[in-house]
């Protein structure tokens, strides 16, 4: 714990961290479920505030998942039942402003583009986005809920922890891609999961081999230079 780490161990690090993109497209090669239990293992080593560890998952494989997903399919897919489905909470701003909406509007075109799908192509948006709901054809489905008791720091609290998962997996050769897109169907969800009242759902994660040769996989997303949104005070 306490010894210097090798060069060796910090470039491992730093390729786990780097190497992390939302992956869109997976294999269907199984991950076995010691290696599931392991990364939620590391992962579980995230901090939080008086080590409350405010996370709960729950693992849907084989026809556990399938079952989610072609339900929530059958509303995304059925316009006056998928009126009747509202996020639980505000994953993004109410009002947009810069320079946020335009990395929002730049990273959603930019993966259209590669998919082919112009601006005016709402069906094949809306079969994409529905793509979600399949985990992306990933062999393991990830459902993440929180008790409804805790408050913003917890949430913060989770968000160290989803980043954990998404790193150890790159540990062990996989991928990820975490999914706010199930909030809007978290009463379906409750119910197909038997999650009690006290239960929120905070999001879902798609785990798996990524498909290398799928063209959504190669978008690169932009990150802002340091200088950007770092200040050094010294004096």
């Amino acid at each position: 714990m306490f010894e210097t780490p090798s060069p060796q161990d910090q470039a491992a690090v730093d390729k786990a961290i780097e190497t992390r993109r939302s992956m869109r497209a997976f294999l269907p090669t199984p991950v076995p479920r010691a290696t599931i239990e392991e990364i939620l293992r590391v992962a579980a080593r995230a901090p939080s505030g008086t080590n409350t560890q405010p996370w709960q998952v729950h693992v849907l494989t084989g026809a556990a998942k399938e079952r989610l997903s072609a339900r929530i399919l059958a509303a995304h897919n059925d316009p006056a039942e998928l009126s009747t489905h509202n996020q639980e909470y505000a994953y993004y701003p109410v009002e947009w402003a810069s320079p946020y909406i335009d990395r929002r509007r730049k990273v959603g075109w930019d993966l259209y583009g590669l998919l082919g799908l112009a601006k005016t192509d709402r069906a094949g948006m809306h079969a994409q986005h529905g793509r979600n709901y399949k985990f992306f054809d990933a062999p393991v489905g990830l459902m993440f809920t929180i008790d409804r008791v805790m408050q913003q720091g917890s949430w913060l609290d989770y968000g160290m922890f989803l980043q954990s998962i998404m790193i150890a997996a790159r540990g062990h050769g996989l991928h990820t891609c975490p999914q706010a897109a199930f909030t809007q169907f978290h009463r379906l969800i409750a119910e197909e999961l038997s999650l009690p009242p006290a239960q929120m759902l905070v999001c879902g994660m798609a785990l798996g081999y990524a498909d290398r040769e799928a063209v959504e996989n190669t978008l690169q997303t932009e990150r802002a230079a340091v200088a950007e949104f770092t200040r050094f005070l010294e004096d």
